[in-house]
């Protein structure tokens, strides 16, 4: 079978151009040396393995292929999207050595991976190596001279990618996760897609689970899909490799459990099947998706319904020490016949359909709670309110077996005001505290019904920014938590997939940030850090919140390492993947251009106060804790590199379309200075730029090439 049928293209267009290079097959070489096998990218370009490096040697890049194996288990994500408008998909399988299945499989269920990418594939002309003319040996001169003059420059490596594998958790202190109500994390180092296939690739390394068990974290959760782990449909090719997986399960979570650790599988079910699926169950299907061949297991066949609870009671049977489950019925992928629709949008089921929405859902949350109940009667089961709406949500609180706990996203619905702008949040949002009044109401329902409920909050950092480790907040976390506690709530899910970082504000859980302050850095400087601590608070209040809009597909995740176009691109921002130049859609078309240019100016600029006094307040710090002082100014400058180049490529693509070239000139200037700011930070701390769902967002030379993009656009002007 051939890509094209197996591998989508979607609406594909030519790629966002790469003038800062020469030729089409410099930068394949540029954004994977050091990560992919230099004989893969020879592959890929129909050359070899010598003329790689010595091309790459002509652009002033050193030969280190020490991490390759590494990037290539952990960092797939970063190749791939560096590489999206590069090569064609035949070429990036050279350098990964997957199967088109494979890349099909990560495309689709590594946490929307085809999704993020635009839901599009850019139809490249294949580059292949041909010899520099003398032109393009000129501006290939002039792109090592820039590069030297960078290294020359730059701080000394001091962590290389992925090192804080081994350093997270080395002096973790005593256990400190005893204490009642459920905080339960996802894993700061978690690899998406299958990780239980590999037992190398161990999602929670005994160091990362101490030092867990040190912030007070009692549960840590990771997706699973059902069939991957048991067969409860029978004997097919989709449960290729369950036993490895069980086995590694099983390890997993006996680990977890010594150190007073649950963990909790995140069960989004029962997927939905290609459509040869149902050949020989043809009275399974249910609905088709709309963006794919899929169909659904209709949950109101009675047999489906059946081996789903009994596979749950299978898996808790095979892996005795797992501590639950939670559930997604309403949203993310499709699952039952409703899962993906509304009441004034049924589906084409004739089982289903006449149902309605509350009995069909209460039947799978049932299921999987049923049957993971009766292998384990105390296992914890959480039903996630995510995108269940009024009228209906009201009756399905009151079906919910008895023992299920609710849970809602704590900060929905909580009003924003910036700018003069009333928005909303729905989702993620450190800078809005909650809990907002539609997580009030459900709770309320739920509590008439003796149901336990749960908030879902994010501690560490959002898609405000999930590049650093935490963002250093914790007057706002700490007024979340405490509004929380006048409600009553005490069990936490206290991240998605970011924010995972088993420290920072975590660890306000315990103790409060005046308590903390004095902890990590002294009597003395904690005065000035906690003052640093307000102005962060005070900053981070004016993000331009409404929607998902901004933090879906704003610059701020990506920071410096977004380049700039000085052409429009025509292509849209997407959901934590490509922001491109599109500023209509990263101020969700709802604040004015120069509103939302505006707060982003005054986040930063009040943010660059606080860091002053972080920064000043060295002198202070005790010797025996400067670790800790250190980790606070890396992501506070990280922070600040990220918020205030958001602002930049705002006031950029505004300029730039206003023609006034000298303002171009002077944010193009600024950006070289931001990337080599934060291509310093990185060199020494691992954690800057790293996210678990997403993978690297930079790398070392990719911030270089920023810098070359810029220079090139001075160059034009």
């Amino acid at each position: 079978m051939s890509n094209d049928q197996i591998l989508e293209m979607g609406a594909a267009k030519p790629p966002v151009p790469c003038d800062h290079f020469p030729t089409t097959w410099q930068p394949v070489i540029w954004r994977n040396y050091g990560i992919v096998p230099v004989d893969r990218i020879a592959k890929a370009l129909g050359t070899t393995p010598q003329t790689i490096i010595e091309e790459a040697k002509r652009m002033g890049l050193e030969f280190d292929d020490s991490l390759v194996n590494t990037w290539l288990n952990r960092g797939y994500q970063t190749i791939i999207r560096q590489n999206w408008h590069l090569l064609s998909y035949d070429q990036i399988l050279m350098l990964l050595q997957w199967t088109e299945e494979k890349l099909a499989f990560i495309l689709r269920e590594d946490d929307f991976f085809w999704h993020k990418l635009g839901s599009l594939k850019p139809t490249v002309q294949e580059p292949k190596f041909t010899p520099l003319t003398q032109q393009q040996l000129e501006k290939t001169k002039r792109i090592r001279e820039a590069h030297e003059k960078i290294i020359k420059e730059q701080a000394p490596e001091t962590e290389k990618p992925f090192g804080f594998l081994e350093s997270i958790g080395k002096n973790a202190g005593p256990a400190n996760n005893k204490k009642p109500g459920l905080k339960m994390l996802y894993s700061y180092s978690a690899l998406y897609g299958d990780p239980l296939i590999d037992k190398n690739l161990d999602p929670f390394p005994d160091n990362m689970l101490d030092a867990y068990a040190a912030s007070g974290v009692n549960a840590l959760w990771m997706q699973a899909v059902l069939y991957s782990l048991v067969p409860w449909f029978g004997d097919t090719p989709y449960s290729e490799g369950y036993q490895t997986r069980l086995e590694n399960l099983r390890d997993l979570a006996k680990r977890m459990a010594a150190r007073g650790i649950k963990l909790m599988l995140y069960l989004n079910e029962p997927r939905a099947m290609p459509e040869e699926f149902f050949d020989k169950h043809p009275e399974w299907k249910g609905v088709k998706a709309r963006e794919a061949n899929l169909w659904t297991l209709c949950t109101s066949h009675p047999e489906v319904l059946k081996l789903l609870k009994d596979g749950v009671t299978k898996l808790f049977t095979e892996v005795p020490d797992l501590g639950g489950l939670f559930c997604i019925t309403m949203s993310e992928n499709l699952t039952n016949c409703w899962s993906r629709t509304n009441i004034a949008n049924p589906p084409n089921c004739p089982r289903c359909a006449p149902r309605g929405i509350p009995p069909v859902v209460a039947d799978v949350i049932n299921a999987l709670a049923k049957g993971a109940w009766k292998a384990k009667p105390d296992a914890e089961i959480i039903a996630w309110s995510w995108a269940w709406a009024k009228p209906w949500c009201q009756e399905l609180v009151a079906m919910l077996p008895k023992g299920v706990k609710l849970q809602c996203v704590s900060e929905t619905a909580v009003p924003t005001f910036v700018g003069g702008y009333q928005g909303q949040v729905v989702d993620y949002s450190m800078s809005k505290p909650g809990p907002g009044p539609l997580a009030k109401e459900m709770w309320a329902l739920a509590r008439k019904s003796d149901i336990p409920v749960v908030a879902k909050v994010q501690l560490n950092c959002t898609w405000e920014n999930s590049a650093v480790p935490y963002i250093p907040v914790p007057g706002l976390v700490e007024e979340h938590l405490d509004n929380l506690k006048a409600e009553g709530v005490n069990d936490l899910m206290l991240s998605w997939t970011l924010g995972g970082y088993p420290g920072g504000n975590i660890r306000l859980l315990t103790k409060r940030k005046e308590e903390l302050a004095k902890q990590d850095f002294g009597e003395k400087a904690a005065t000035t850090i906690l003052k640093a601590y307000d102005l962060f608070d005070q900053a981070f209040r004016h993000f331009p919140f409404n929607g998902t809009a901004t933090i879906y597909t704003g610059p701020q995740n990506y920071g410096p390492h977004a380049q700039l176009y000085i052409k429009p691109t025509g292509y849209h921002g997407t959901m934590i993947g490509f922001p491109y130049d599109d500023l209509t859609t990263w101020r969700g078309n709802f604040y004015p251009e120069d509103v939302f240019e505006n707060e982003f100016k005054i986040l930063s600029d009040t943010w660059k106060q606080g860091l002053e006094l972080v920064e000043n307040a060295k002198d202070q710090v005790p010797q025996d804790k400067l670790h800790n002082y250190q980790d606070l100014l890396s992501v506070a400058r990280a922070c600040y590199c990220h918020f205030r180049s958001t602002y930049n490529q705002i006031h950029f693509v505004r300029q730039r379309n206003a023609n006034n070239f000298e303002e171009v000139k002077a944010v193009t200037k600024d950006e070289i200075k931001l990337a080599l700011n934060l291509l310093d930070y990185i060199r020494q701390d691992s954690r800057l730029g790293f996210e678990a769902s997403n993978h690297y967002y930079y790398t070392q030379n990719s911030l270089k090439e920023k810098v070359l993009n810029c220079l090139e656009i001075l160059g034009k002007l």
